[in-house]
């Protein structure tokens, strides 16, 4: 397993004037009709007659007119079309049935795909064995599940994959493209879904790109002055997956939890991006039981090699790199830090920069006000790296230079109270020079968009942390409110308990849905032996039920312990103020009273009551028990055996914790080594 994470950050400006309103873009309307032999997907657009027909035996998919469709098909509205999968029954149409408005980005509509249909092109499953159709009925689960994950955009007029400065330094050409091909591969997560369309330019239109991360718009006002502001992350399909299973880079470079994240502010535009991603050298972290397992580097990997063409990359598309690396400077996170700065030197690039801030010793004991430490040290590099700028007659006025790339081990909690530090002076600096703040006018006086800025901050934290590790951002309180609190480490604390629990028994599964859904596994239908159906070790039932017994064991013994006394002395029934017959509410006790004597100093008494509204007269009924010492010897060594028996097994379940977690079975092996 590798691991490892990072962020970015860029701050572009766009200013834009608009002579008068434009039109708003028509809404992409489509209608499915369905019939026992094909699918057929119509575009209601003004003036548009084409249709999309997919043949449900042949899985053929070609373009026809409205005329074809039959009189007797169903029809229903759809949003648009996801793609289609293979499974072990067949291939799967995949369809959005509904979206919410997240509002209008420069007259273009944005949407959230909020719930999808997954229909099969076959008409019966009788074809299938028992077996066949158990792991087909575990994809179907698998595909639903990554469905089910919030977060998962899109837009039939706008290209959502790429900034505002990317989409500025296009060509005509590109422009005349459809939304599928120009679109940035990295941040299209129905890309293989939609392979077959994809390999028909005629069919593009139907063919619709969705981002998964966030995205959240606000219309805000400062000093009477309104403007839109906006807020998008981007996740990579490259190198995707859950915590744990999926960190550092692969051999293509492609970091693990890569998102980019654009901050926009219009008006008259403005704009700011920050990327995220694993620290990009080989190494991994897999569940063992462990509550925080230790990091191990591979010792064998050409670490320079992946390293280089991840920074390649981010240099040809993002220019200069500042990386803030926040994770422990001891410890088990040590190594990675050290690893990580010795490649920067080692790579010798002057686009590069690198500033180690160990975040959890600088701001211990609720001292997160030192993080200004860091920000003062990196805002004369931020102000080098400007930002995008054009003006009213659409010439460049400034660009962006670079970015921040921040990491902390998940990229998650470390790395998004810095990303949404960074922005904020970005943003200040924007809306001063765009005349919304005045000269020494300071964001966080602003109280109302103070409070917009940090919950939607926030927001965005949460759903990459659910969408990666499968709860909640930590430290949100911090952002939401500019402080650390009792309750935010509470829920800290909540969050982190919930973690370990999926992280350990059912990142599995996630992990197997994702690289499914991605295309990193096929289905084959022909392949003799199923990788779900590879049995578990005989260990891991045998250990669990051996550890079981032997606490039960344990606790009944204990129970027993103190000798043994008659049935009739340990077992009283007594009704309180002796007219419990008269009671409208008659109290009951019962009293267990087991008197150690003899070998059991000062004669102790142990009662368990269970009572209701009782307020028995013990002194009438407790038993003048005596405990005999042969039988209180013998059910102490029966307690420690059963005690010695159930911890020897617990450790030697977390001894072996790796075999008892919940571990991908689709997954390729890159991807856990």
């Amino acid at each position: 397993m590798e691991f490892g994470f990072g962020m970015q950050l860029n701050f572009p400006v766009v200013k834009i004037e608009w002579d008068g309103e434009l039109e708003l873009p028509r809404r992409h309307e489509v209608h499915q009709h369905i019939t026992t032999e094909k699918f057929y997907v119509e575009a209601c657009d003004d003036g548009v007659d084409d249709v999309l027909i997919i043949d449900r035996v042949s899985t053929e998919v070609t373009l026809s007119v409205k005329k074809d469709i039959p009189p007797s098909a169903v029809t229903r509205p759809i949003f648009g079309i996801l793609g289609t999968i293979h499974l072990v029954a067949g291939n799967y149409l995949i369809v959005i049935t509904k979206k919410i408005k997240i509002g209008e980005f420069f007259n273009h509509v944005i949407w959230k795909a909020t719930d999808f249909d997954i229909l099969s092109y076959k008409k019966t499953m009788l074809h299938l064995t028992d077996i066949q159709l158990q792991d087909n009925k575990t994809f179907l689960a698998m595909i639903n599940h990554v469905l089910s994950v919030d977060g998962f955009y899109f837009s039939t007029t706008y290209d959502l994959t790429h900034t505002l400065q990317r989409l500025s330094n296009t060509s005509p050409e590109f422009q005349e493209m459809s939304l599928l091909e120009r679109a940035d591969q990295r941040f299209v997560w129905n890309c293989h879904l939609l392979r077959e369309l994809s390999a028909q330019p005629e069919v593009h239109r139907f063919a619709l790109p969705v981002l998964h991360g966030f995205i959240t718009m606000h219309s805000c006002s400062i000093n009477g002055k309104y403007f839109d502001w906006i807020l998008i992350s981007r996740r990579s399909c490259f190198r995707a997956g859950v915590r744990y299973y999926v960190r550092g880079i692969d051999s293509e470079g492609h970091a693990a939890n890569f998102v980019e994240t654009e901050q926009i502010v219009h008006y008259n535009g403005s704009k700011a991006s920050f990327t995220r991603g694993s620290i990009p050298v080989f190494w991994s972290q897999r569940p063992n039981l462990k509550y925080k397992p230790r990091p191990q580097i591979n010792k064998v990997a050409n670490h320079m090699d992946g390293f280089q063409r991840h920074f390649d990359s981010q240099l040809i598309i993002y220019g200069k790199q500042v990386i803030i690396n926040l994770v422990n400077q001891k410890g088990s996170e040590k190594p990675l830090e050290q690893a990580f700065a010795t490649m920067v030197s080692s790579l010798g690039n002057g686009m590069i920069r690198y500033i180690a801030f160990d975040f959890h010793k600088e701001c211990k004991n609720m001292r997160w006000d030192r993080l200004s430490i860091l920000l003062d040290r990196v805002a004369e590099m931020q102000d080098e790296l400007s930002y995008f700028l054009v003006d009213s007659t659409g010439k460049v006025v400034t660009n962006q230079e670079g970015v921040f790339r921040s990491n902390c081990m998940d990229c998650l909690d470390r790395t998004n109270v810095i990303q949404s530090l960074l922005a904020r002076r970005s943003l200040q600096a924007q809306l001063q020079r765009l005349g919304v703040l005045h000269v020494g006018q300071k964001l966080e006086e602003q109280d109302e968009f103070e409070k917009i800025y940090k919950n939607a901050w926030a927001d965005n934290a949460n759903a990459c942390a659910k969408q990666y590790a499968g709860t909640g951002a930590l430290k949100t309180d911090f952002t939401r409110t500019g402080k650390r609190t009792q309750l935010g480490l509470v829920k800290d604390g909540w969050n982190s308990l919930i973690r370990y629990y999926k992280n350990n028994f059912s990142d599995g599964f996630r992990q197997d849905a994702i690289d499914l859904f991605l295309g990193n596994y096929s289905v084959d239908e022909l392949e003799s032996h199923s990788p779900l159906s590879v049995p578990r070790d005989l260990k891991f039932l045998a250990l669990p039920i051996i550890m079981v017994v032997a606490f039960s064991m344990c606790i009944i013994c204990l129970l027993m312990a103190g000798g043994q006394c008659d049935h009739t002395d340990r077992v009283h029934k007594v009704h309180s103020s002796g007219t419990a017959a008269k009671s409208n509410s008659p109290g009951l006790l019962l009293t267990f009273v087991s008197c150690r004597a003899e070998k059991c100093p000062q004669h102790w008494l142990h009662v368990i009551q269970i009572g209701y509204q009782a307020r028995p007269e013990l002194e009438n009924c407790w038993p003048k028990a005596q405990a005999r010492g042969d039988t209180w010897t013998e059910t102490l060594a029966y307690v420690l055996f059963w005690g010695v028996a159930s911890v020897g097994t617990f450790f030697i379940i977390l001894y072996n914790g790796k075999d008892f977690v919940d571990a991908p079975r689709l997954v390729q092996k890159e991807k856990i080594d």
